[in-house]
C-alpha cells in the first residue's frame, strides 16, 4: 500500500421490495447526499466517482451510469464503472480505495446500487445467451445442489441454516435501513416455511431490494480533516476463478480460499478468528454462512457449521457476523457487498446504532458474486496501518 487511505463518510438509504417514491438517479443520490453529510463534505470536494452495480439484465437498463454521473457530482470529473457480479459492490469499494491508495485522488466517491423491482432478476438468471449455459432454474436453483454437497462432506446438522436465518433475521430488527424485519420471528417459523429448492427454505434466502450505499474514501491528509472517526483501511484483496473448469470445487473454491490467504497476509493477521472483532459476510442463502466461515479460515474445512451451533457467530459471540442482518434481510444485489464493507466500516467508527458490537477495533466486509467465482474482501480498523 504506497498510502494510506481511510472511509471517512457513509450513506445508505432505506432498503424495500419497491423504491416508487424515487428514480433511479434519485436512488443513488440519497445515499451519497448522506454519506457526504456524514463526512460534511460536497460534491465538490469528490475528486472522483466510482459506481458499481449487478448485470444490466437484471433491470433492463443498459449502463444506466451514463445518465447517473450529474446525480452524483461526477459530470466533467474522473467516473468509473465496476462490474463483478454479485461482488461488484465489494469490488467498487476497493477500486475507490486504490484509487486513494496509489495517490491519484484525495477524496473518491463510491456507490453501489440496485433496483431490482423495475425488472425482473429470475429471468436474468434464466436467459440462454448464446455460447452459454443456461442456468434455468435461478439462483437458489444453481446453489442449492452447492449447499447439499456441502452437508454431505461436513455432516452439518439440517437445521444449520434456520439458525443462521434466525440469527440474521433478528439482527435486522436493529437495522433501521434493513429490508425484510419479522418481528418475534421464530426457529419454527423459518422451518415451516415453503422449501424453494431443498434444502433451501423461504426464510433462508434473501429477498430482492432496492437500494443503494456510498462509502467516500480519503487520504490521510483528506482524513484528518474529518470531523468523524475514520475506519483505516489495512488490506484489500480481490480473486476470480471460472464457472466451470475440471476438478473445480465450488463448496470451497480456491479463489475464495486465496483470496482470505491474500487478504491476511496483506493485514499481517495470523489468526483471523482471534484477531478479527467482527465480520460482514455476504450470505444471500443462510447455509453460505458456514461455508464462507471455511473458506475465510474462520474454521477448519468441514468445522464452519460448529460456530452456529456454538453461537460464535451471533452477535454476543466471539466472532460476530452480520450484525446487520445481513444480505438474507436486505438484497440491492450491487450494493450488497459494498453494504457490507460499510457496516463493518460502521462497526469500527462506532456509529452502528442498536448493532454496535462493544469494542471492535478491526473488522472484515466480504463479497463473493456469479456461480462463486468472484471474492472482494477488506479490513477495516480503529487505527492506521
Amino acid at each position: 500500500m504506497a498510502s494510506r487511505s481511510a472511509v471517512i463518510g457513509i450513506g445508505q438509504t432505506k432498503y424495500d421490495a419497491k423504491r416508487i417514491d424515487v428514480s433511479m438517479p434519485g436512488l443513488v443520490r440519497e445515499a451519497a447526499l448522506r454519506a457526504l453529510e456524514d463526512a460534511d463534505l460536497s460534491f465538490a470536494d469528490v475528486d472522483a466517482v466510482v459506481i458499481g452495480k449487478a448485470p444490466d439484465m437484471f433491470e433492463g437498463v443498459m449502463m444506466p451510469e451514463l445518465f447517473l454521473a450529474e446525480a452524483l457530482g461526477g459530470a466533467g470529473k474522473p467516473m468509473i464503472r465496476v462490474h463483478t457480479a454479485g461482488s461488484v459492490g465489494g469490488s467498487t469499494g476497493i477500486v475507490a480505495s486504490s484509487l486513494v491508495e496509489s495517490g491519484i485522488f484525495e477524496r473518491v466517491l463510491c456507490v453501489g446500487f440496485e433496483k431490482q423491482s423495475e425488472s425482473n432478476a429470475m429471468w436474468a438468471l434464466t436467459v440462454s445467451p448464446p455460447f452459454s449455459v443456461a442456468v434455468v432454474a435461478g439462483a437458489g436453483g444453481y446453489f442449492a445442489p452447492l449447499i447439499r454437497a456441502y452437508i454431505r462432506r461436513s455432516g452439518a446438522p439440517e437445521d444449520t441454516g434456520i439458525r443462521v436465518a434466525v440469527k440474521d433475521r433478528q439482527n435486522a430488527l436493529k437495522n433501521p435501513y434493513a429490508h425484510v424485519k419479522i418481528p418475534g420471528v421464530t426457529f419454527e417459523q423459518v422451518m415451516n416455511s415453503p422449501m424453494l429448492w431443498d434444502p433451501i427454505r423461504y426464510l433462508e434466502t434473501c429477498p430482492s431490494s432496492d437500494g443503494a450505499c456510498a462509502m467516500i474514501f480519503a487520504s490521510e491528509s483528506a482524513a484528518a480533516k474529518a470531523p468523524g472517526k475514520p475506519a483505516w483501511v489495512h488490506a484489500t484483496a480481490m480473486r476470480s476463478e471460472p464457472t466451470m473448469f475440471a476438478g473445480r470445487d465450488q463448496v470451497n473454491p480456491l479463489a475464495a480460499r486465496m483470496n482470505a490467504a491474500d487478504l491476511y497476509k496483506k493485514a499481517r493477521i495470523t489468526n483471523p478468528r482471534a484477531e478479527i472483532d467482527c465480520a460482514e459476510i455476504y450470505v444471500p442463502f443462510s447455509w453460505f454462512e458456514p461455508m464462507w466461515m471455511e473458506s475465510m479460515g474462520f474454521a477448519e474445512e468441514g468445522q464452519g457449521w460448529k460456530m452456529t451451533y456454538e453461537g460464535a457467530t451471533a452477535i454476543d459471540g466471539d466472532l460476530p457476523v452480520n450484525m446487520s442482518g445481513g444480505v438474507l434481510s436486505s438484497n440491492p444485489i450491487g450494493a450488497s457487498g459494498l453494504i457490507r464493507f460499510a457496516e463493518a466500516a460502521m462497526q469500527v467508527r462506532g456509529q452502528a446504532g442498536e448493532h454496535q458490537v462493544d469494542g471492535v477495533r478491526k473488522a472484515l466486509g466480504h463479497a463473493y458474486g456469479g456461480g462463486s467465482q468472484y471474492f472482494s474482501t477488506y479490513i477495516v480498523a480503529d487505527h492506521k496501518p
